[in-house]
C-alpha cells in the first residue's frame, strides 16, 4: 500500500517541496493527485532529511498545495521493452505518437540503465559502412564505437542523420542491424521530416523513433536519451542485434538540464550550465560498446550545434572529452553548396585503425587516407596562399595541389542526400583523385599498392 502525503509545502514553476516524507529516494516517480483528481507525474530530484524535491513533469499550473495528494511509487522511470518497438514512434516517455497500439512489455527497464564494468567491455574493431565517404573514408566509424557531429546552427546535420539513419549497416555479418533515433527539442516540422524520410525510405521497419519536441516538458527532454539507450540495450545485448543511436540535438538536452538546474537553484558552472553537465553527459554517451560474451553492441551517433560555431563552448568541448573524435560540419563548405559539409580536416575517428585494413575494409584503406589527408591539407594551404600572393606565386606542384583540394571537395566529400556509396567506390574515387598528382608526390602511399590500384591517367 502506498502512502498518501498531503504535505506539498511549496510549488516555484516545475518543483514541488514536500515534508515529512519517509523512504524517498532519488529519481523516484511520483504520482500528483489535483483536487479535481487530475493525475500527474513527477520524478524525486533531491532529498534531504524528511524533504523531497519533485520535478513535474506536465508542469505545476493549476496545481494548489492545499488539496493535492502525493504519492511514491517506489520505482523509477521505466521502459516497456519488446521487438515490437521494431518500426514504431514513441515520444520521448516511450508512449506511443503514431496512433498504433500500445506495445506489450516482455520486460521493464530502468531508463537509466546498469554501470558496465570496464573489464567487461570488448574492444571496438568492426566497420561500420555509412554510405558517405567523408565519413567512412577518412573518419571510419567502428562498431561500439560513439563519435559524435559537432554541426551549427542552419547546417543540414539533420538531413546528414536521416542519411546515416537509413543507410548505415555492418559488413561481412548475418547478425541483425537496427537503428534507435532519439530526437530533442525539435520542432514540428522537423519531427515530420524525420518520421516521414524514415517511412518513405523503408528505414523505420528496422527502427524505433522517440520524439521529443520544443514544446514538451524540460525534463521529458531529459528522459529521451535515455529511453532510447535502454531500448538500444535491450535490442544489443537480449536480441543480438547490432544497434546504432542518433541522438540529436544534445544541445537542446542540455538547454533543458539547465533550466532544471536553474529552477533548482544550483550554483551554476560555465556559461550557466551545472558543474555536474560532465558527468550527466557521460552517463549518456558510456552507454555505448561492445560487451565480452554479448554478439550485440551499441555504436553512438550524438549531434549536437555549436552555439556561434564555437568548439571551445562547454558542450562540444566536454563531448569531445568523453567521446571517441567528432566529425565537424564546415559552413565554409556548406556556403559552396557541398553536401554534407563535412570538414575532414579537423574532424578525427580515434578508433579509425582498428576498423580498417584487409578483411575489414580493403588493404589500402589506411595509405590513401593518409594520403589524401595530407594532399588535400597541402592544396587548402596552396589555395590559400594564392590569395595572399596571386596564383602567379604558386609553383607548378603547388597548381596541381590546390586542383586536387577543389576535385577533392566536389568529388570525394560531395555527394547527393540520397547517394549510398560501398567503401569501394570511396576508395575508387580516391585514388581517382589521386591521378591529379604526379606520381613522385604519392609518397605515403607503398608501391605495391600504387601498382595495383592507381589508374592510368585519362582512365577515370
Amino acid at each position: 500500500m502506498l502512502k498518501e502525503y498531503k504535505t506539498a509545502r511549496e510549488i516555484a514553476g516545475p518543483l514541488m517541496l514536500v515534508e515529512g516524507v519517509e523512504g524517498v529516494k532519488y529519481n523516484e516517480l511520483v504520482e500528483i493527485e489535483t483536487g479535481q483528481g487530475e493525475i500527474r507525474r513527477g520524478q524525486v530530484l533531491e532529498v534531504n532529511g524528511d524533504k523531497a524535491l519533485v520535478q513535474l513533469f506536465e508542469g505545476s499550473t493549476g496545481l494548489n498545495i492545499n488539496d493535492c495528494k502525493v504519492r511514491f511509487l517506489g520505482k523509477s522511470i521505466e521502459l516497456g521493452v519488446s521487438l515490437d518497438m521494431l518500426g514504431r514512434v514513441f515520444d520521448g516517455f516511450g508512449r506511443p505518437k503514431d496512433n498504433g497500439p500500445k506495445i506489450i512489455p516482455e520486460k521493464k527497464l530502468d531508463i537509466n540503465g546498469s554501470p558496465i564494468n570496464p573489464a567487461a567491455r570488448d574492444y571496438p574493431s568492426e566497420f561500420i559502412q555509412t554510405g558517405i565517404s567523408a565519413i567512412d573514408g577518412l573518419n571510419t566509424l567502428v562498431r561500439g564505437q560513439k563519435l559524435p557531429i559537432f554541426s551549427g546552427s542552419g547546417l543540414p546535420h539533420a538531413q546528414l542523420a536521416a542519411q546515416i539513419a537509413r543507410q548505415a549497416k555492418v559488413l561481412g555479418t548475418e547478425s541483425k542491424f537496427a537503428v534507435v533515433f532519439a530526437a530533442m527539442g525539435i520542432t514540428f516540422e522537423e519531427a515530420d521530416y524525420f518520421i516521414s524520410d524514415f517511412k518513405r525510405t523503408g528505414a523505420i521497419d528496422r527502427s524505433v523513433l522517440f520524439i521529443n519536441l520544443a514544446n514538451d516538458p524540460a525534463i521529458e527532454r531529459i528522459a529521451t536519451p535515455r529511453m532510447a539507450l535502454t531500448c538500444a540495450e535491450y535490442l544489443a545485448y537480449e536480441k543480438d542485434m547490432h544497434v546504432l543511436v542518433i541522438l540529436t540535438d544534445m544541445t537542446n538536452y542540455c538547454e533543458a538540464l539547465r533550466e532544471v538546474s536553474a529552477a533548482r537553484k544550483e550554483v551554476p558552472g560555465r556559461r550557466g550550465y551545472p558543474g555536474y553537465l560532465y558527468t550527466d553527459l557521460s552517463t549518456i554517451y558510456e552507454r555505448a560498446g561492445r560487451i565480452r560474451g554479448k554478439k550485440g553492441s551499441i555504436t553512438q551517433i550524438p549531434i549536437l550545434t555549436m552555439p556561434e560555431d564555437d568548439k571551445t563552448h562547454p558542450i562540444p568541448d566536454l563531448t569531445g572529452y568523453i567521446t571517441e573524435g567528432q566529425i565537424i560540419l564546415s559552413r565554409e563548405l556548406f556556403r559552396k553548396g557541398i553536401y554534407p559539409p563535412i570538414d575532414v580536416l579537423p574532424s578525427l575517428s580515434r578508433l579509425k585503425d582498428k576498423g580498417i585494413g584487409r578483411g575489414k575494409t580493403r588493404e589500402d584503406h589506411a595509405d590513401t587516407m593518409n594520403q589524401l589527408f595530407a594532399s588535400y591539407a597541402r592544396g587548402k594551404q596552396a589555395k590559400e596562399l594564392a590569395v595572399i600572393l596571386g596564383e602567379a606565386a604558386l609553383s607548378d606542384t603547388d597548381k596541381l595541389y590546390a586542383k586536387f583540394a577543389d576535385e577533392f571537395e566536389k568529388r570525394y566529400v560531395a555527394q547527393r542526400e540520397d547517394e549510398d556509396r560501398s567503401i569501394e567506390e570511396t576508395l575508387n574515387i580516391g585514388w581517382e583523385l589521386l591521378t591529379i598528382l604526379p606520381r613522385a608526390e604519392l609518397k605515403r602511399i607503398r608501391d605495391e599498392y600504387i601498382e595495383k590500384y592507381l589508374p592510368e591517367k585519362g582512365e577515370e
